[in-house]
């Protein structure tokens, strides 16, 4: 039996070629998309979950009052929260960026200078943090790798790649950076911290190092008893309140914040812990600690996956039902013979599933062939085998499975339902069911229509933040990072580069800055306020900003009132100068009616400031955020230098000539440079990401339920053959014809549109919200969706159209 129910389905399948393909191809593309989508998520869901500690670790997070949430804990913290309270069993502090610099290392040979690398991937940790975390040590024990200070443990490719084949324990290695020179001796290996992890170092360095006065380099705010510099990731690692239950992370939260509230009266701050298994996934949408991942981008993914393969069940729902009339006097025929309810549907179910079957062998082609474009999209070296390492694959598998039966289940009831003696006699019709296959159709075209105007709106807000008027100018804008190790002071040699820069004829200016737009401002402070302060302007926060007296004119940035700095006042610094410069924003904030009333005002902040001028406010960071309220600092230093080029070409042999002046005025140190313009638009990453997967998906949707829709116009057009023949015979024209076949189709794409548009315009509108500055959704996206809608219907629909229009009139009468 179940041989000859296979030998019916492949004829069935052979005999109906252009059904056959339309369904599969559709059935392919639905589960390659839905596959891929869900090697993404399982490896978003899996990110951190390796470590055994997991469950009992929480990170530390702070609330200011205006609602803004932090990671970066002063050092005294963790010692304080194991000290107080005994629900917090151990702690483990991180410092990361803060260690990033130059390490330089001798290879040994005879007479060759040290070897320099800048390194962005290091980190200051505690003692514990390779017992408290699950990175495998493979040299070197992971108890006491970090225990002395200046240690450090390397990662396996990073002791390859300093070492060579020799043995890296025992080896020296200097790191340079912001806390000066430090010699380090290696005293472990650790496996490459893994893909899916959030901490991910290439070298990691003994935070005790920072006890040493002597190892900061005068940066007292680091002091590792200090409770001032915010630069230090904590992990509480929280005690068991009975065997199997957790102490409520929440209740200590609360009794942490009692106690802060306690010693420092006046500090609104509020602590909070956020469990570890939340770092890269929050709890749900609404929750609003900090992450490094997008809960929001996992479900929009999962919707679009499920949302193309719902398309392509619907594709098989619709041609299936459609050709019902074929296989009605099949039907009819096997009912009289005595063939029962449950063996017609094992026999439709079972050419469904073959048919899903088959669909998904091709997508499982589909996903091998294009697997190495796809991680090159995402960033992420995935593969099927990633759906191994937790549960999604159990929920993907179940719902292709539960789709499968579904939709094959419901063709199977629909073609057992005929009844004999009407199939028989031929006066069975079809159109019974068009109320479905319309609603189906609908159903497509209106998330194809709403994938298409999302994708419309998403590309708008991306271009209109990348040529709205920031306020300042950063094409032809090179940045070269500062040097780091050399021996004596740089400051000579800084001005002695600076000199030879500016006498190169495509040079216009340059400045020493320790900001850079797009990047974070050098930190942020409150208790700033005029000398007649309002009630509560003491605790309204600024950013900070340090610049010298060229950072405004390099980047061509406007005052709204006052002078710039003076190189006189850069010099000393802001101490000694006792000026300041304020933005539009800071000068609102302040309390000041006008830019001009602010100009040689005075300010307290520790001691009296005066205000020189007021820079116009300019968007230093991305357009998601409003401008913040900025306070300059006057001080030349050595910093990163943004050096403003002359526009035109040869701009390879511009940077070469950038590096041998570099190089020669700061040898050993590696010549490091970035645009400012390509830097700044990495703030919008997330939304070219958006929007390349809308555009991916819209066109897929679009795709499968133009398949559909050439199918049932096949359909359609076999089913009125002779009508059509009959018309030609009496006159119609090929237009008429044309017009007759496509309108029906036609209607329904346009109620997919008035159905669509609201949905979406609703959905991109809240989308919007999270943008301070935002383009406005205008009519003629509607339009332009809706009718790229019209028009891939229309060209779908005419091809069989005009195919059935052109066809002889005899052939189809023929028969008659």
């Amino acid at each position: 039996m179940f041989l000859n129910y296979l030998k019916i389905a492949l004829r069935t399948l052979r005999k109906n070629r252009a059904f056959s393909l339309i369904n599969m191809a559709g059935l392919a593309l639905g589960i390659a998309t839905f596959a891929f989508i869900l090697e993404y998520v399982a490896y978003e869901r899996s990110v951190n979950t390796f470590h055994k500690n997991l469950p009992t670790l929480y990170r530390m997070l702070t609330q200011t009052k205006e609602g803004d949430i932090w990671s970066d804990m002063a050092p005294a913290v963790g010692p304080l929260a194991k000290r107080e309270f005994p629900e917090v069993t151990d702690f483990c502090r991180i410092g990361d960026h803060s260690a990033n610099g130059i390490v330089s290392f001798a290879d040994g040979k005879p007479g060759q200078a040290p070897q320099s690398f800048r390194e962005s991937r290091l980190a200051y940790a505690d003692a514990n943090f390779f017992t408290l975390f699950t990175f495998p040590v493979v040299r070197g024990d992971a108890a006491a790798a970090l225990v002395q200070p200046n240690t450090v443990a390397l990662s396996a490719s990073q002791a390859r790649k300093y070492f060579g084949a020799k043995q890296p324990l025992g080896q020296q290695l200097v790191l340079n950076n912001q806390f000066g020179k430090t010699r380090y001796t290696v005293t472990a290996v650790y496996a490459d911290m893994p893909q899916n992890s959030d901490l991910i170092f290439d070298a990691v360095f003994a935070l005790q190092t920072l006890a040493n006065p002597a190892n900061l380099n005068g940066n007292d705010w680091a002091r590792l008893d200090g409770f001032d510099g915010n630069f230090l990731t904590t992990f509480l690692k929280l005690a068991e309140a009975s065997p199997g239950q957790l102490v409520d992370h929440e209740a200590l939260a609360a009794k942490f914040n009692a106690y802060n509230r306690k010693v420092q009266p006046e500090n609104e701050t509020v602590f909070m812990l956020q469990p570890a298994r939340n770092l890269h996934l929050a709890a749900s949408l609404s929750d609003t600690y900090r992450t490094s991942g997008s809960l929001g981008f996992v479900y929009l993914l999962s919707g679009i996956a499920g949302l193309i393969l719902l398309i392509a069940w619907f594709n098989y729902i619709n041609l299936s039902t459609a050709g019902a009339l074929k296989r009605a006097k099949e039907v009819g025929v096997r009912k009289v013979i005595g063939a029962g309810p449950k063996q017609l549907i094992g026999q439709f179910l079972g050419e469904s599933l073959l048919l899903n079957i088959v669909g998904f062998g091709l997508a499982l082609t589909l996903v091998l062939s294009l697997q190495k474009a796809f991680n090159e999209f995402v960033g992420r070296d995935l593969s099927l085998a990633v759906l191994n390492t937790n549960g999604v694959w159990v929920a993907g598998l179940a719902l292709l499975v539960v789709g499968a039966v579904a939709s094959g289940g419901y063709v199977a009831f629909a073609l057992t339902s005929f009844k004999p003696i009407q199939t028989l006699k031929g006066s069975y019709q079809a159109g019974k069911g068009g109320w479905l296959r319309k609603t189906l159709v609908v159903a497509q075209f209106s998330a194809s229509v709403a994938l298409v105007i999302a994708t419309i709106v998403l590309y708008r807000q991306l271009q209109y933040m990348q040529n709205k008027d920031l306020g300042m100018k950063l094409t032809q804008r090179v940045v070269i990072k500062r040097p780091e190790i050399g021996e004596g002071p740089f400051a000579p040699r800084a001005v002695l580069l600076e000199n030879q820069l500016m006498q190169l004829p495509y040079v216009k200016n340059l400045s020493q800055t320790s900001i850079v737009p797009g990047n974070f401002y050098n930190f942020t402070a409150n208790g700033v306020t005029k000398q007649n302060p309002r009630p509560g302007d003491e605790k309204k926060g600024y950013s900070m900003g340090i610049i010298d007296d060229r950072f405004l004119k390099t980047y061509e940035i406007g005052l709204a009132a006052g002078r710039n700095f003076t190189i006189q006042e850069t010099e000393p610094g802001w101490e000694k100068s006792a000026k300041l410069m304020i933005n539009e924003t800071a000068a609102r904030q302040l309390g000041f009616a006008s830019s001009a009333d602010a100009v040689g005002k005075f300010i307290n902040w520790g001691q009296l400031y005066e205000i020189v001028g007021v820079v116009k406010d300019y968007n230093h960071q991305g357009l998601q955020r409003a401008i913040d309220p900025v306070i300059f600092m006057p001080r030349r230093s050595l910093s990163d230098m943004t050096i403003q080029l002359a526009t035109g070409e040869r701009m390879a042999d511009k940077i070469a000539e950038l590096e041998r002046l570099y190089k020669a005025s700061f040898p050993g140190n590696p010549f490091e440079f970035y645009f400012a313009d390509e830097n700044y638009n990495k703030q919008y990453q997330s939304e070219q990401q958006y929007g390349q997967v809308f555009t991916i998906a819209s066109a897929l949707a679009i795709f499968i339920a133009c398949l559909g829709l050439f199918g049932l116009a096949t359909f359609t057009t076999e089913q009125r053959t002779k009508e059509i023949g009959v018309r030609k015979v009496l006159g119609a024209s090929v237009a008429s014809i044309v017009t007759l076949l496509s309108k029906d189709f036609l209607k329904l794409v346009l109620v997919s549109i008035v159905i669509a548009s609201p949905l979406a315009w609703y959905a991109m509108n809240q989308w919007l919200q999270n943008f301070e500055y935002k383009s406005e959704i205008s009519w003629w996206v509607f339009a332009l969706a809706g009718g790229l809608a019209i028009c891939i219907a229309l060209l779908t629909v005419s091809f069989q159209s005009v195919k059935a229009a052109l066809m002889n009139p005899v052939k189809s009468l023929r028969s008659e």
